[in-house]
Formats: structure tokens, sequence, C-alpha cells
């Protein structure tokens, strides 16, 4: 089943009377349990991509589906509801708040959508991301690995369909960043999500079933960096 869809997108800006492509005439997929990698230089358009999926952006022309919904086309009402429901974030910085306990970065979700804690849920997210004993910490107890570890604990609270991360290791040394994108990677096959990762980082895209290459706007897939596995430095 597709989770995304993007159907001749286009991204444009005006910079004073003077026009801006940001993102290229785009169609692109994911279906659930498919873990995918966007790749490309600074400034090539990854990040206004990933916005749109996301829907903190609208496009220019074209439209985004999530789960056969109209995600692109609806009132921000209805966009930010799918989203909060749908998308799950992981950004560079892990953005957590500092005066919540690990555990609480997980109520505070149900706080916003006005449902009761689920403690069950919890319990087995926190233990499969290894941070059960860190439920009770506050972000300063924690080294920046176990900080993207709860990031993705609240990303993936809600259980959502999609998720989005924006150079997730970006901020991490070589054995983190492995760790975070073996798990993001073991998340999307066990739990059936569509993944999109934005990354710079090269080494990691052996974890992707497929790895698309972002350059002026232009998206691409590359076959032949879909094909790469893991290669962990000794």
């Amino acid at each position: 089943m597709k989770a995304i869809e993007v159907i001749n997108v286009k991204k444009k800006f005006l910079d004073g009377s003077k026009e801006i492509v940001a993102l290229k005439d785009t169609t692109f997929s994911v279906e659930s349990g498919e873990f995918v990698a966007v790749i490309g230089p600074s400034g090539s358009g990854k990040s206004t991509f990933l916005t749109i999926i996301g829907g903190l952006q609208t496009p220019s022309e074209g439209r985004v589906l999530i789960n056969n919904n109209k995600f692109s086309e609806v009132d921000e009402q209805k966009r930010a509801k799918l989203r909060f429901e749908e998308i799950g974030f992981i950004l560079q910085a892990s953005n957590l708040i500092p005066f919540l306990s690990v555990e609480n970065h997980l109520r505070l979700v149900n706080k916003v959508k006005g449902e009761k804690f689920d403690q069950n849920t919890a319990d087995k997210l926190l233990k499969q991301l290894d941070i059960d004993k860190l439920r009770n910490k506050y972000p300063s107890d924690l080294s920046g690995g176990e900080k993207q570890r709860v990031a993705i604990a609240r990303a993936l609270y809600h259980n959502p369909s999609v998720i989005l991360a924006d150079e997730p290791t970006a901020s991490l040394d070589t054995e983190r960043a492995y760790e975070v994108v073996e798990i993001l990677a073991r998340e999307t096959k066990e739990q059936n999500k569509a993944t999109i990762m934005v990354t710079h980082d090269e080494r990691l895209i052996g974890y992707c079933d497929k790895v698309y290459y972002m350059k002026d706007g232009q998206l691409t897939l590359d076959e032949e960096k879909s094909k790469l596995k893991p290669q962990k430095e000794a």
C-alpha cells in the first residue's frame, strides 16, 4: 500500500521579481514498510521536499496524498489534524523539552490529543529502543544518541503511518549514527511504517530500500546506491 504519494508536485518562490523553482516536477511514492533515503548537496531542495510531504508547506502545483487522503488540498485545520495523526517527525536536533522526563515526553502527546496515557504502549516502545531505564531522566542527563532515541520514541508513540527524518544523525558520532538508523530501519519494517530519511551521510544509506538523489530541485532514483548494504567502519 502506498502510504505517501507525491504527484506532479512543484514548489516555487518569489525572490523579488525573480521566480525560484525550489522543487521541480516530482512524482514519488513510498509504501508501508519501506525505508527511503534522500541525499544531495545543501540547498538542493531536500528539506523543501520533506516539509511539503509533512504538510508544513503546500505545493505550488500538484498534490500530496497520505494513505489516500488528499493531504495537500485540505484546509490547514484538517491538514494539522491529519499531520498529527499520521506523521512522526524526527529532526537533526532532538528538540526535547528540558523540564520533561523521558516518559513525560510521551505523556505530553496524550495531553495534546486530550487522550489517556497508554502505559503499555509507552513501556513497550521504551524497551524496544533500550531507554526504559531512562524514563525518569531529563534531557540534560542523556547522551546525544539517547536523546535521539527519545525523539524516535516520541515520534512513534502515537503510531503514525509515516516517519519523516530530517538529518537525524547529523549531531551524532559514527557509532550513535549507525545505532539510530538501525533503529529506524527496524521500526519501519516491524511496525510497517513508511519512512523517509534526508541525510548527508552516505555511509548510512545501506539500511534503506531505495535511495533518491536531489540536485537543483530535481529528484531521481539512484539505482546503484539503492543496492548498497550497510558498511560499518572498523
